[in-house]
């Protein structure tokens, strides 16, 4: 990209094609390369355009306002649905919690990005068929193989989303890393509405205590419950419209936490051997013991996500690769205790699934390490270690569709 970059400055026809063609990577690039071109009048005019950031808050279009305002009541009516039919909370929510955002996003980029009407009835058809099946199951609270599904079935429908993020092109890498950095963008938005959110809910509630009057009951059932559905679609919202409000957050963000889960997942190790806590017996252990494993393994990808764009950072890259390294050292602990409690005590639902999760992501995390080592040598191929997380997400899925559909029937729905 570089040298087309510089062998085209002076032809705007053909910027404009490698522009469109892949604008992240256009972009990074041409700030580079630009160093070695800014004597000219035309790359002058593009890093004004690629790097231009208004000062102002844009509300977008009257249209997105409307769509913005009914998908959010559309939500907070999902999110009442046991209030209206008399359903058992405890039955709707760890079903169908993932239904009050994921469908009405997708609708909006399916609206933005233009899809097919082909494509788009596919998708509904998709939704609809995941809203039928999880409500279909038993009803079994003690069932391990239902709650997996429940917590696998969100993946899927974060799938339809990002598949209708990128327009339906599966094999648009690119396209697929900027919907991580969506993601990352969307969960530091969707928290400032709901730190703010939360003030405003505390000085509501104190202001009308000051005049005895009591509105608590009323407050939280009819409008906090509407503000808790709408805030991922606001927050899309605002993230789509003023892309300038989180994207100096987001890699600061990284930045920071990289090196810093680094030093805490060592002296964390330590701490393990020195506890004597044991994963290979301690059930519970090994459980937070994943969740931690999870937690970190999706900050690595939200960090190489927006380390990319500075490919010259090599302390960033040093500490980031520092950090999968280590990462899949607990990984490996982790792996082999579940793999001893499955030899010791046979294979249940919750194992096999830990099991298989862990394979996953020790296997993505050993692509993108060894993807790293390359960059570290040549940054040129900072484009690889994108791909090998873009492309292995399809892998992901295929898992959630398994745990979520074959192991309630492989283990009798118990």
């Amino acid at each position: 990209m570089r040298n087309e970059i510089i062998n085209n400055i002076d032809n705007p026809g053909q910027l404009e094609k490698l522009y469109r063609a892949n604008k992240l990577i256009f972009k990074r690039e041409f700030n580079l390369v630009f160093p070695d071109i800014q004597e000219t009048t035309t790359a002058r005019i593009w890093k004004e355009r690629l790097n231009f950031e208004s000062e102002e808050i844009s509300w977008g279009t009257n249209k997105e306002l409307i769509f913005v305002i009914m998908a959010s009541f559309v939500a907070g009516i999902i999110a009442k649905i046991p209030e209206f039919t008399g359903l058992d909370p405890e039955y709707f929510y760890p079903r169908n919690i993932a239904f009050v955002v994921f469908p009405l996003l997708t609708v909006y980029f399916a609206w933005k990005q233009k899809v097919q009407t082909k494509k788009l009835i596919i998708l509904s058809l998709a939704v609809l068929g995941l809203a039928v099946y999880i409500n279909l199951l038993p009803n079994n609270e003690e069932s391990d193989t239902l709650i997996l599904a429940f917590i696998h079935l969100p993946l899927l429908l974060w799938a339809i989303l990002g598949f209708t993020f990128v327009g339906g092109k599966l094999n648009n890498y690119q396209k697929w890393l900027e919907f991580l950095r969506f993601n990352g963008d969307l969960v530091v938005m969707t928290t400032i509405l709901l730190i703010a959110g939360g003030l405003m809910t505390g000085i509501t509630l104190g202001l009308f205590e000051l005049i005895d009057l009591s509105i608590k009951e009323f407050y939280f059932e009819y409008i906090a419950i509407w503000g808790l559905a709408a805030s991922p679609i606001v927050g899309t919202y605002l993230v789509r419209t003023n892309p300038q409000l989180v994207n100096k957050v987001s890699p600061v963000i990284a930045k920071v936490f990289t090196p810093l889960l680094l030093i805490m997942l060592v002296i964390y190790l330590f701490a393990v051997i020195f506890t004597g806590k044991d994963p290979y017996i301690d059930r519970n252990f090994l459980l937070i013991f994943n969740v931690l494993l999870i937690g970190v393994m999706a900050i690595i990808l939200f960090s190489i996500a927006e380390t990319s764009k500075n490919p010259d950072n090599k302390i960033g890259a040093l500490a980031l690769l520092g950090l999968s390294i280590v990462t899949i050292i607990v990984n490996g602990i982790a792996l082999s205790a579940i793999v001893f409690r499955i030899s010791e005590w046979g294979i249940t639902p919750n194992r096999l699934a830990v099991l298989g999760s862990n394979i996953l992501i020790i296997t993505n995390l050993l692509i993108v390490t060894f993807r790293q080592f390359q960059a570290m040598k040549d940054s040129n191929k900072v484009e690889k270690v994108e791909n090998s997380i873009a492309s292995f997400l399809p892998v992901y899925i295929v898992w959630a569709i398994l745990v979520t559909f074959v192991f309630p029937m492989l283990f009798n729905f118990e």
